[in-house]
């Protein structure tokens, strides 16, 4: 999806940071911290079908505001919100893993939280298939961020 087309319901910083993510229909992707759910709805947009995107968030009331401005797509099978941490989220039961993994503005990923952020990383390695990559924002709009 082009960077315009997403221009009209996003900031044009999100909506480069979207259009820069690899995504295709059918794609399982974890989104960290993504309160109040604008990147994961456009998301949704490119991985429908079948796609899913779990949106994790360490705030009670950002966990709301997801709820709230994602009802649609939630109700659609292809978005859900999870209340935890990044450092201490791990898969549910029979929970399949993630193609890809990304975080926008999260402080354990940028190197605010040096110490979250090695618990995070290995939590998100552990949720995402053999070869996923976890993206952050910081580089043209995204950089590959390692998971070691």
């Amino acid at each position: 999806m082009e960077v315009e087309q997403l221009v009209s319901t996003l900031s044009p910083r999100l909506a480069e940071i979207v259009a820069a993510l690899p995504l295709e229909p059918g794609l399982r992707v974890l989104e960290i911290g993504g309160a109040p759910g604008a990147a994961a709805r456009a998301v949704c947009e490119r991985i429908a079908p079948n796609g899913h995107i779990l949106v994790i968030d360490r705030s009670a009331k950002g966990v709301e505001l997801i709820e709230r401005n994602a009802r649609s797509e939630m109700s659609a099978g292809l978005l859900s919100v999870r209340h935890v941490a990044a450092e201490d989220f791990a898969l549910a039961v029979g929970e399949e893993r993630f193609d890809l993994a990304f975080g926008i503005r999260v402080g354990a990923l940028d190197g605010r939280h040096p110490r979250a952020g090695i618990a995070a990383r290995a939590r998100i390695r552990a949720a995402l298939r053999p070869g996923g990559h976890l993206y952050v924002d910081g580089g043209s709009p995204l950089r590959l961020s390692a998971l070691d």
